[in-house]
């Protein structure tokens, strides 16, 4: 393996030439300060923190990192691994194909962020900084030196185009072309314009296995933080960490890798879902894993209106009412006025159809307008019907929806003989109630991946792509603007309503205040757009990532009080800033939000 240079030798290059970082340090003490300040972060947790076991996580322990020192481990491990890969180490070149100085930034700024955060936590919590035990002081500097080493790394500067923008000869337009051609590949790679070079078949589908174990780990370690100072410390080494990873070109090997492998890649994060019910003991964060799939498939739905057809829809969340209200209707409740009990695939079409018909009749006069005019109906459609749900009560109106009380006692399911309500003994391991509903909406999601992933590969897709790009010039060509953006609102309808139909069992009650425009849990009108956005449009695995995200953050986040929706638009307006295209965004995209990179003359697949 061959040495990774960062910057020009000092022997060839002036010294006013050559690249700075932050800090006026020369590049190898640089690089040495930055990979010490790893090595002492690591070994700092698995020293004492404090003396005390008072502070969340019992950081008095020798030998034994725990709670937050954990976390503070992990950002050392990368950003020491960062460095000796700088350094050329024989077997580590592959954690950066696309350059290891700003993973380092990131990793070294990752575990000082975490680490100091502990530390003023502690003193904050205690009572002061003379509650800190040697290794709280050890972490707090070996973590800044990292950091100071990391920012005296240089800046990589790109390299002048050689070619005499005057010259117009043909041979000048080649290596033009070809340099052009070069960046945008780095766009879509991430940074990386390499490819990764294809490895056996049995390989990739290990790295695959190993990204998704990754993944579910990193959830499952999210979603069961036992206490506030853990999530917070969670969030900020995730955040950073991925980051770093990003930095690095993992996440660009990777996706590469997955992008050959699709069907498997599917089936495998479906089956990596699976199991996080069989990582809990109890039923307590399966709860919240049964609302996130919930959430996930509805913004998925709301995925095909806004993402692929470019339909401002503000009022979405309505869909998912009118199924969780047909199907509660229908489903043995007895708040319901028609007192029957359909079995549960009856009362899906139902609440399916309901939600799809009400696209229809509300799309028929609505969508021949356009952007912010659409937008409007939409939201007054989504009040209208909260507010008609509220007065169907037998007072204002006649008594379907039983008013401001919802239709309540809503039955658990019952399939086949198989009761979602009871707890159950499936390979050793107890599964309770939310886990059971938990399988089911895992099949939902299926469908809803199933029937977006085939609509946009159709004929039909490739038209709401057109759409959404310029109607116009889509309408010139032969497409039936209406026709087709009336069936993206029908089928986003219809996959809200089947969700819907889910929620109603898991929640025992549907009420009018369940489906605002915006309010401070989810899911919502604004949460589902926010999760379409920054999870990325256009694409399936973003709006699900995206959709999680917006879940979990808030739900942790309530011990904030009355600051948790500010610091959660913060943190909004901060990923916007810097990853406007979203977490997992299209090709097309991607090329939309940076500057640097130039569209080829055409692009195939561009909504993929």
């Amino acid at each position: 393996m061959t040495t990774q240079t960062t910057a020009p030798d000092a022997a060839d290059v002036p010294a006013a030439a050559a690249p700075k970082g932050l800090i006026g340090l020369s590049e190898p003490v640089a690089r040495t300060l930055a990979t010490a300040g790893g090595v002492v972060s690591i070994l700092s947790t698995f020293m004492s923190w404090t003396w005390t076991s008072e502070f969340p996580g019992d950081l008095t322990v020798y030998g034994y990192p725990g709670g937050l020192q954990i976390l503070v481990l992990i950002g050392g491990l990368l950003t020491t691994l960062f460095c000796l890969a700088s350094y050329g180490v024989k077997g580590l070149g592959w954690l950066t194909p696309a350059g290891a100085d700003a993973a380092i930034k990131f990793a070294a700024l990752a575990t000082f962020a975490t680490a100091w955060y502990t530390v003023i936590a502690i003193s904050d919590e205690l009572g002061g900084v003379v509650n800190l035990d040697p290794g709280g002081y050890v972490v707090a500097a070996g973590s800044l030196a990292a950091l100071v080493g990391a920012l005296a790394l240089p800046f990589q500067q790109p390299e002048p185009d050689p070619i005499d923008p005057e010259d117009g000869s043909w041979d000048q337009f080649k290596h033009r072309a070809g340099h052009r051609w070069e960046t945008v590949k780095a766009a879509f790679s991430g940074g990386s314009a390499r490819p990764v070079p294809k490895l056996p078949d049995y390989l990739e589908i290990l790295i695959i296995v190993a990204v998704l174990a990754i993944g579910l780990t990193v959830f499952t370690y999210g979603i069961g933080t036992q206490y506030d100072e853990l999530f917070i410390g969670f969030l900020i080494t995730a955040g950073l960490g991925f980051a770093a990873v990003n930095k690095a070109g993992l996440i660009s090997q990777a996706s590469q890798i997955t992008a050959r492998h699709k069907n498997i890649t599917t089936c495998g994060a479906f089956i990596a879902a699976a199991m996080f019910p069989f990582t809990q003991t109890d039923d307590q964060y399966a709860t919240l894993g049964v609302y996130i799939l919930i959430f996930a498939t509805v913004a998925l739905g709301l995925n095909i209106v806004v993402g692929l057809a470019g339909l401002l829809d503000l009022g979405y969340v309505a869909f998912l009412g009118v199924g969780a209200y047909a199907a509660a209707l229908v489903s043995g409740s007895p708040s319901s006025p028609f007192h029957v009990h359909w079995p549960f695939w009856a009362a899906a079409l139902v609440g399916a159809a309901a939600s799809l018909t009400f696209g229809v009749l509300i799309g028929a006069p609505t969508l021949r307008l356009r952007g912010d005019y659409l937008a409007i109906v939409t939201l007054g459609f989504g009040e209208i019907f909260r507010i008609t749900a509220n007065n169907l009560d037998g007072t204002s109106g006649p008594d379907i929806t039983n008013g401001s009380n919802g239709i309540s006692s809503i039955p658990n399911l019952n399939i086949l003989g198989f009761d979602f309500g009871a707890q159950h003994t499936i390979l050793g391991f107890t599964i309770g109630r939310f886990a059971n509903y938990f399988f089911l909406m895992l099949i939902i999601t299926a469908i809803v991946v199933l029937v977006f992933r085939r609509s946009g590969d159709s004929r039909i897709g490739r038209a709401w792509v057109a759409i959404r790009e310029d109607e116009t010039a889509a309408l010139a060509m032969g497409i039936n603007g209406f026709r087709v953006k009336l069936i993206a609102f029908a089928v986003g309808a219809s996959l809200a309503g089947l969700a819907g139909t889910v929620q109603a069992h898991v929640t025992y009650t549907v009420t009018p205040e369940q489906y605002l425009f915006a309010g401070p849990i989810p899911p919502n009108s604004a949460f589902l757009l926010a999760a379409v956005v920054l999870g990325g449009m256009g694409t399936i695995s973003g709006p699900l990532i995206g959709a999680s995200l917006l879940f979990l953050i808030p739900n942790k986040l309530q011990f904030l009080g009355d600051y948790q929706l500010f610091a959660f638009g913060v943190a909004l307006i901060l990923l916007m800033r810097f990853r406007p295209e979203g977490m997992i965004p299209n090709r097309r995209r991607q090329l939309e939000f940076h500057e640097d990179a130039e569209a080829p003359t055409v692009l195939s697949k561009a909504g993929a």
